[in-house]
């Protein structure tokens, strides 16, 4: 009796062994997303190894252009004079933070004291304490506490950044470094790491807006070509590159516009790191020509390019009814990727004379009430402009300001949050600019007139940069990191 019992149990250990070798084979044989996945059901701890990021500043990509023709000193100085951060103190918007300082930089610094500096709008976005001071205890912070990172708030709540991880790509774009102090409400010692790992873990390549995503991955990922997201999904940059591609021209922020902007960026990234496969590098290229046929013939005579843009020549002869804004937000934004693009992807500068044109005048024409009704975009026009002559905004400002010191104005106190319809003397620093003539196109390049103005409009730029989603011979390029002293 006894041997068959220890017949049986040693049967009954010899199973439960070869159960737990099989067991501990499987297990060595998972990937480690799988094995990381099977930890977090069996444990319920969650389990995420984010990829490691080897540098300590994100990459810049430099413009390829300095380019007098399209932007004089004297024009980009009235450019950049409207489009400075001069913003009221209380209920700060972060968005409006964010695009500032993506074009301004985390250096910029400014004569005029009412302007805020770059180090004042990189801690507005990641020091809930001055966020506080803006906003009160009553609206949520804009950074939460998780466990695996530091999260923004993003949405079209009060006080909340209105993007997904736009926050992440303007502060990247500015030259914030990795290990910049990000204080959230729970976790006063955090870093800039914790807000790009929580934004790695989130991300879900099949949501709406993937484009600022793109971006500051772009910015700090490489010379890494794949990661694993908190969903446990393995990702790339040829997968990134593709959602850029997916669905109509149209869909996306700001007519689309952004998507192209973010995939040009890979692929100057992809110049340099080969972060894309050669079949979706060819597929981006070809995106992109098609981008620039499209410009070539949706040009309208005065310069500007129409808002639906992706319409083809139909925007032409089929113009639609919207409001004027988004002319500038076309107009702006494709000069600004134009700007990092090599010349195969341009229209014919004659275009690019008259798009530029278009766009000095139209933004030297506004009161700062006006632009700071409609900040955002034309922040973009401030930006676009500093690249085609081969410069960054604060670089170009400081020069300006050593040779046309500030003069405050003392006759005229009009703060620019009240109701003022003029633009106070103050912001008047440079000369009155008188455009330059630019070389028109030939017969051949001309799209067809139309009259159209641009009508004012006080809406909130706030809401309308989130556009619904509609889905069902270059020369030698330059280096993409900027030499350290810019």
């Amino acid at each position: 009796m006894k041997k068959q019992q220890r017949s049986k149990l040693t049967g009954f250990l010899a199973v439960q062994l070869v159960t737990c070798g099989a067991f501990a084979v499987s297990w060595l044989m998972l990937a480690p997303a799988q094995a990381e996945r099977l930890t977090e059901v069996i444990t319920g701890e969650i389990q995420f190894s984010p990829p490691k990021i080897e540098r300590t500043e994100p990459l810049v990509i430099t413009p390829l252009y300095d380019d007098p023709e399209v932007v004089s000193d004297e024009e980009l100085a009235a450019v950049l004079l409207q489009v400075q951060p001069r913003f009221p103190a209380d209920n700060l918007k972060p968005n409006h933070v964010e695009h500032a300082l993506r074009t301004w930089h985390v250096d910029a610094e400014f004569q005029d004291p009412a302007v805020m500096s770059g180090t004042d709008m990189r801690d507005l976005l990641l020091d809930n304490g001055r966020f506080m001071l803006s906003w009160g205890p009553d609206i949520p912070p804009l950074l939460e506490d998780r466990p695996t990172g530091v999260y923004v708030r993003w949405g079209h709540e009060q006080g909340a950044s209105v993007h997904h991880d736009h926050t992440l790509a303007c502060i990247s774009e500015a030259g914030v470094p990795l290990d910049q102090p990000v204080r959230s409400p729970g976790r006063p010692n955090g870093t800039l790491k914790q807000m790009i790992e929580q934004a790695i873990y989130d991300f879900d390549l099949d949501e709406r807006e993937t484009e600022w995503s793109a971006l500051g991955f772009g910015l700090w990922l490489p010379p890494q070509k794949e990661w694993v997201n908190g969903h446990h999904r393995k990702l790339n940059f040829d997968m990134i590159a593709r959602r850029q591609m997916r669905g109509a021209k149209i869909y996306g922020v700001c007519g689309g516009t952004h998507r192209v902007y973010s995939l040009m960026a890979l692929v100057r990234l992809d110049d340099d790191f080969d972060i894309l496969s050669d079949e979706v590098r060819a597929e981006a290229m070809d995106y992109l020509r098609s981008v620039r046929d499209i410009l070539i013939v949706t040009q309208y005579e005065d310069g500007h390019w129409p808002y639906n843009w992706p319409d083809g020549s139909a925007a032409l002869e089929h113009p639609e009814d919207y409001e004027a804004y988004k002319d500038v937000i076309a107009t702006g934004h494709h000069l600004e990727w134009l700007a990092i693009a090599p010349k195969e992807l341009h229209p014919p500068h004659e275009m690019i004379l008259k798009a530029a044109d278009w766009i000095i005048k139209n933004t030297t024409s506004k009161t700062q009430k006006e632009i700071l009704s409609n900040y955002t975009f034309y922040s973009h026009v401030g930006n676009a402009l500093a690249l085609w002559r081969n410069t960054r905004a604060p670089v170009f400002w400081k020069k300006w300001e050593a040779e046309h010191p500030f003069q405050p104005d003392t006759t005229n106190e009009v703060a620019i949050n009240d109701k003022a319809t003029e633009t106070p003397a103050a912001l008047t620093q440079p000369e009155t600019v008188a455009t330059k003539p630019k070389t028109s196109a030939t017969e051949s390049e001309k799209t067809t007139p139309a009259d159209k103005t641009p009508a004012e409009t006080a809406a909130s730029s706030e809401t309308r940069e989130s556009e619904p989603e509609k889905e069902a011979d270059a020369g030698e390029l330059k280096p993409l990191i900027l030499p350290p002293e810019l």
